[in-house]
This record gives C-alpha cells, structure tokens and sequence, in this order.
C-alpha cells in the first residue's frame, strides 16, 4: 500500500511499492522473448534432408555447414577449402577424439558434400556426423 487512511498524516510511508518494478521487469522479460529468436537465428538457411533413422551426436568444435549456393560455413564464419582443412589438422592435434558435423543443404550436389568429408578426413579426422531432420 502506498499510502494509509487514517488522521495521522505525518508518518513517512515507510513501505515500498514493488509493482512498478514488477511491470518494469515483465515489460524487459516480454522484449527479451520477442527479439531471441532473431539474434540466435543461424546465419545460413540450411534445409536438411529428412530420415527415419538417425541419432543425436555431441555437441562439436568443427561444425560445418554447406548452403544450397554451395557456400560453406565452418563453426558459422564463410570459410574456403584450404582454412576449413587447416581448422580441422589444428582441431585434432588439441583433440584426438574431434568429430566433425557436417549439414548440408538437400539441394548440395552430392560431389561437394563428399568433397567436404574428403578434407575433413585427409585432415586426419575419422569421425564425422552428418546432420539430418527426423521425420
């Protein structure tokens, strides 16, 4: 309460009034709700082939992705074919157990998406997932 009825009108209010700083706060938590999706939007398009079968993977440090114009993107920064391979000889030598994720586009030619895991495997990585969209 902000303020008593009573005769006594000299006393201070002593009691703070939070529900203007509630409405302040639900006010911020309904602009963060609104603009996250935006800011964590992928930089890239990718549509993913579908599949029945498959299975989650860990979360990776070499996550490549290829767009439908071909474009690749390594960990979301463009990258061409001899950074991405130089990325992946780094990524092992301070991980031995690195895995490669690899997304590509439905609509990649197959010889580029074979032409990526063929970097990432003359790179010296064994393991790699590729990304799919459950049906």
């Amino acid at each position: 309460m902000a303020a008593k009825i009573s005769g006594d009108d000299d006393a201070p209010i002593a009691e703070i009034n939070i529900v203007p700083f509630v409405d302040i706060i639900l006010v911020v938590l309904i602009i963060f709700m609104v603009t996250t999706p935006f800011i964590v939007k992928p930089s890239i398009n990718i549509n993913l082939p579908k599949a029945a079968s498959g299975s989650d993977t860990a979360p990776s440090q070499l996550n490549i992705a290829i767009g439908a114009n071909g474009e690749t993107l390594l960990n979301g920064k463009p990258t061409n074919d001899e950074a991405l391979s130089a990325f992946a000889k780094t990524s092992l030598a301070e991980n031995p157990q690195v895995q490669a994720i690899i997304s590509a586009d439905k609509d990649v030619a197959h010889g580029r998406v074979i032409s990526i895991i063929d970097i990432v495997k003359s790179a010296g990585i064994s393991k790699f997932a590729i990304s799919i969209d459950k049906k």
